[in-house]
């Protein structure tokens, strides 16, 4: 081994470490951001010496060079524009499509070496180890491929929300996989080409659309979750394909983190990982226009509306407030206003903390993001395990646009929502309800927080709502 190959492998091994202690800087949100800054050094110095070795081992062209820089100028244009142009509230979308671009690029990889290995007619003389990772690699990175561009096109509004089937589809499910398996095992058996892995491609991109479209909006974070977990696998079969450690190192660590991530998911919504594959849990969420308080819902039950100067009264004289954050707010970029209130009320001398839900929003970390971008205390924001046993000592929980994760209805049998672990809002001594309606969250169960008697709901967006709020408990408190 010469001098240049031991920089290769430590630069390499450099690179991976970067991404192992990037991932866990990841785990706290204090060092998140420093996390993810390490691993893209540690992602720009692995493609760096990628393409030096290329370069060395004169394996690329100067018009193929051209072409590698090129096609990193626009990708890294492209996707810097997404990151920078991105509304929170469609950070799972921008996840789903990066899941996409990922498991794509993966499956070419491997069609890649097919032709190189075998040319045009296939894979008859690649070595058995080689053939069962490029068969592996374009069914994992199709079905990422075609189901995560479905879980993005179904968060973004362009598909529907609810679960879509249709007669035959267990069926149709059921031959794809089988088309699928058995081109893998006839290339293992060196007895096809590059044609049967394009069959093997039709079918494992067929079996992801279908796959995801029966799964219901509630379980769409999950599902993405679970596509991640999926490229990270992609990419580290793809490692063992063009023989690169680093490359099934970050796979390796992509796949692990998103399977943990998904298994950490259902257990908050009490589902298991196959009653989410198998599909039809949540219609969408309602959000519906400004209505009254009993529009929107099927329940008779009555509805206290309070208005804003009732609702700053009870603020501005409470000794302890909890402020549970959830969709409605991130969906009205309303994190600074709701700081604002939070510190007046600080000043003022009431205790406020903010409660978050693992769910919340639509990812995991969605609303410490959101609440961090406006410069909120880390440890103000107390997980549910951490801040459930506060409610009862709390004179005031303000729940601001969040829904299924604060029903009481989980605590019963019977629907949907059963036995999911909630934040125990009706616990505490009043609960004021910004929202803009009495629309039902993604699992499609209205709400028996609504109708609760200490409940006050004040119906206005979330934005405008609180700056309201926080307008009259000034009043108030000066």
């Amino acid at each position: 081994m010469t001098g240049s190959d031991v920089a290769i492998h430590l630069l390499f091994l450099a690179a991976a470490t970067c991404f192992v202690l990037g991932l866990h800087l990841m785990n706290s949100p204090a060092t998140a951001r420093r996390g993810n800054q390490l691993s893209a050094v540690g992602m720009t110095g692995a493609v760096a010496t990628t393409v030096g070795l290329m370069v060395r081992n004169g394996v690329i062209t100067t018009a193929g060079l051209l072409v590698l820089v090129t096609g990193a100028a626009l990708g890294s244009g492209l996707g810097l524009s997404w990151a920078r142009g991105v509304k929170m509230t469609a950070i799972p979308q921008l996840v789903s499509v990066f899941n996409a671009a990922g498991g794509g690029a993966a499956a070419l990889v491997a069609f890649a070496d097919a032709v190189r290995l075998g040319g045009a007619a296939g894979l008859v003389h690649a070595a058995g180890q080689t053939t069962v990772a490029t068969g592996l690699d374009v069914v994992v990175g199709s079905v990422t491929f075609s189901g995560s561009l479905v879980a993005a096109g179904k968060l973004q509004g362009l598909v529907t929300g609810g679960p879509v089937v249709f007669r035959g589809a267990r069926l149709l499910n059921v031959v794809l996989a089988a088309v699928a398996v058995s081109g893998v095992a006839l290339i293992i058996a060196g007895r096809g080409g590059t044609i049967v892995l394009g069959l093997v491609a039709l079918a494992a991109l067929g079996f992801g659309v279908t796959m995801v479209l029966p799964i219901g909006g509630a379980d769409m974070p999950v599902v993405i979750s679970l596509l991640n977990a999926f490229t990270g696998m992609a990419v580290a079969i793809a490692g063992f394909v063009l023989d690169t450690s680093v490359l099934i190192i970050a796979g390796a660590l992509v796949g692990a983190s998103g399977t943990i991530l998904t298994v950490l998911m259902a257990e908050a919504m009490n589902r298991s990982i196959i009653g989410i594959m198998v599909g039809g849990f949540g219609t969408g969420e309602s959000t519906g226009d400004l209505v009254g308080p009993a529009s929107g819902t099927g329940t008779t039950a009555p509805v206290h509306r309070i208005s804003v100067d009732d609702a700053a009264i009870q603020l501005a004289y409470a000794s302890k407030v909890i402020i549970v954050p959830g969709y409605g707010l991130a969906a009205a970029r309303a994190q600074y206003e709701v700081v604002a209130l939070a510190t007046l009320l600080e000043q003022h001398g009431i205790d406020v903390c903010y409660a978050i839900h693992p769910v919340a929003g639509r990812m995991p970390g969605h609303m410490n993001v959101l609440l961090a971008e406006a410069h909120v205390p880390y440890p103000q924001m107390k997980e549910l395990g951490e801040v459930n046993p506060e409610f009862v000592q709390t004179d005031v929980a303000l729940v601001i646009g969040a829904n299924d994760v604060t029903n009481p209805a989980a605590r019963r049998s019977g629907n949907p929502l059963s036995g999911m672990p909630i934040l125990d809002v009706d616990q505490a001594r009043s609960v004021i309800v910004i929202k803009r309606s009495m629309g039902h969250g993604y699992a499609g169960v209205d709400n028996e927080l609504y109708t609760d008697p200490k409940t006050g709901m004040l119906f206005n967006d979330a934005k405008a709502g609180l700056a309201a709020l926080t307008a009259a408990v000034g009043m108030l408190v000066h």
